[in-house]
């Protein structure tokens, strides 16, 4: 059996895995370095504006890459091309209500005539800069999902990197496209976000975390903060989200991202 590294893989070959439902890895760290990686979520057109209102106001946790046209699964070329929303993701949860419905590898079945699907930068974007700078992330290291934190006064969730800090503010600054900058440090830190688990033994979403000898927590923005809004929001209908740690791999590349386009 050929072992092939995932972070050799394009992009292109990534979703094609995912639409063949051949992607059999657990999430998305690591994969296809040097491009950006995107949270999905998917909503009927007349919550739209809405969401689109939530993004701008939240640049942070939910900076907004692009959207799809209502009822048109194609992702926007200046993201990725020939790519299809439907399919091209590792994995899909399915909310209504508020609760999760099931989790999905293809939603053919439940997109509609009116769906539109948003792209949230990810961190994973950066995560090939700080491998570069000798600061690899703990759960890339461990082969495990990221850990993620809830807020226990508001809806933000927090991305948790074990790292030593000097240089990790100025390597992820100017990823402002990709939650940028960390939004909090160490227990204090923590403290301030809300956060009760600040060594993401417990994490809402991934998997545990390990603090090393040198190292302290360190916080940011996370894309998965849209779904627990629109969870929280308790729609009647059907939203979709990407399985966080499982992003939607873009052609897109770091530098255009930092860039802007």
């Amino acid at each position: 059996m050929t072992v092939i590294d995932p972070s050799s893989l394009t992009p292109a070959e990534v979703r094609q895995l995912c639409r063949e439902d051949k992607w059999h890895r657990e999430g998305t760290a690591g994969v296809c370095d040097g491009h950006v990686q995107a949270n999905v979520i998917i909503l009927p057109e007349k919550y739209a504006r809405d969401f689109r209102l939530l993004c701008q106001r939240n640049p942070v946790s939910c900076p907004l890459l692009g959207e799809t046209l209502p009822g048109d699964p194609t992702v926007p070329s200046h993201l990725a091309l020939n790519a299809d929303i439907r399919t091209d993701c590792p994995a899909y949860a399915l909310y209504r209500d508020g609760k999760r419905l099931r989790t999905a590898s293809s939603i053919a079945d439940v997109w509609t005539s009116d769906s539109v699907a948003f792209f949230i930068g990810c961190s994973f974007s950066f995560e090939s800069r700080l491998v570069q700078e000798g600061l690899e992330p703990r759960h890339s290291e461990l082969g495990r999902n990221v850990p993620i934190l809830l807020r226990q006064h508001g809806r933000l969730h927090a991305s948790l990197f074990p790292i030593t800090p000097p240089r990790v503010r100025s390597i992820t600054s100017p990823f402002i496209h990709a939650h940028g900058e960390p939004v909090a440090y160490g227990p204090t830190g923590a403290l301030s976000l809300g956060i009760d688990d600040p060594l993401g033994l417990c994490p809402d979403f991934g998997d545990p975390s390990e603090l090393r000898e040198g190292e302290v927590p360190v916080y940011w923005g996370c894309g998965v903060t849209p779904q627990n809004v629109v969870m929280s929001s308790g729609l009647k209908e059907v939203v979709v989200g990407h399985l966080p740690g499982s992003m939607l791999v873009l052609d897109m590349r770091n530098e255009e991202l930092q860039k802007g386009w």
